[in-house]
């Protein structure tokens, strides 16, 4: 009798609300590589890199099967690597990036009143982007010297689509964990700022300097994974 009872109370209706928070895409990933070569010693490389995105949404249910709303995504990602020769790092390389845009969805529940729900969700966001950039390198040459930069972006744009198959998990009258993994594509453009030192002879003074403005355009296909919760909102009848 209560799991009848259940499966009532969990059955969506047109004007149902679905408020929650998805997680996907959470890395942090941290490597060694050792380079040799018969007559040298080599060097070592040290890299990292880490990113999340996190998505709060409200959707109104359309239907009993159907949801649609929007979305807010928030996406800090970052990468480093270092190259080092007996213990003294020789060149560096980091940048630091941060995404916020809107968004909207539609999912469809294949089924409905059940305590596992799995459903497809397609959906699209835009937004600004930030980076930041620096790094250096020292070269060994008749005079040795060091190349530093640092660069900021201005007025970056991106854009997301995203494809998706997952599960709801009923866990009481009101409330389900996501679990889910799809397809997305996305597009970045930013314009940088970039300054470039050069220190000859080591000595910290600066020699050179230069000033460029870059623009950088790229395209990702990638898969992802990642976990929700949702609460689900009754009309009042």
């Amino acid at each position: 009798m209560s799991l009848v009872s259940f499966q009532i109370n969990a059955q969506f209706k047109k004007g149902d609300r679905m408020v929650g928070t998805s997680v996907a895409n959470v890395f942090y990933n941290s490597g060694n590589a050792d380079v040799t070569f018969p007559s040298t010693i080599g060097y070592k490389i040290k890299s990292s890199s880490y990113g999340v995105r996190i998505e709060p949404t409200m959707a109104w249910f359309i239907s009993e099967n159907i949801a649609v709303g929007g979305l807010l995504n928030i996406n800090p990602s970052g990468q480093k690597e270092t190259v080092e020769d007996r213990g003294t790092t020789f060149q560096k390389d980091q940048s630091n990036n941060f995404n916020i845009g809107l968004g909207a969805f539609a999912r469809y529940y294949f089924s409905n009143g059940n305590s596992y729900m799995p459903f497809g969700q397609f959906g699209f966001n835009l937004g600004i982007s930030s980076s930041r950039t620096e790094g250096f390198r020292y070269y060994d040459a008749a005079i040795d010297y060091k190349v530093s930069y640092e660069g900021n972006s201005s007025g970056g744009f991106f854009a997301n689509t995203a494809l998706q198959l997952g599960l709801t998990k009923m866990i009481g009258d009101n409330a389900g964990l996501d679990f889910f993994a799809g397809y997305s594509y996305s597009y970045n453009n930013n314009t940088f700022k970039t300054v470039t030192t050069t220190d000859y002879g080591l000595d910290g003074s600066i020699d050179i300097t230069e000033e460029d403005e870059p623009t950088t355009k790229f395209t990702n296909h990638g898969f992802f994974a990642g976990v929700g919760i949702q609460v689900f909102l009754r009309k009042k009848r």
